[in-house]
């Protein structure tokens, strides 16, 4: 986004199943910020009831909505000419203690 927006480099859009779910995703992405690298968004935006949250932290911008939201805000559609990059899960480390059969 930096080349065609410069008030951020990333937006993050992320589709939630339901409101339950909605506001997990906006806890969980705070609370792993807070945990990590000790960050705060620098303003949260909108609720669970109204379908959508926005958590702005400066270089990346974390769009939730529920799927009727999603789809009438559109933003894909909105920032067609911003590159795309794919979110790949990083791979989880099994600690070696727990590859060891249970009961050895």
């Amino acid at each position: 986004m930096g080349d065609l927006l410069a008030v951020t480099d990333f937006f993050v859009l992320v589709t939630a199943s339901n409101a339950r779910q909605l506001g997990t995703v906006a806890e969980e992405v705070e609370g792993r910020l807070k945990m990590s690298d000790g960050r705060r968004p620098r303003r949260r935006e909108g609720t669970v009831d109204a379908g959508w949250i926005v958590l702005d932290y400066g270089d990346v911008v974390v769009h939730a909505f529920d799927a009727e939201r999603r789809a009438f805000y559109s933003l894909e559609r909105l920032w067609a000419d911003a590159p795309r990059v794919e979110f790949v899960e990083p791979a989880v480390a099994v600690p070696a203690s727990s590859s060891r059969p249970i009961g050895t």
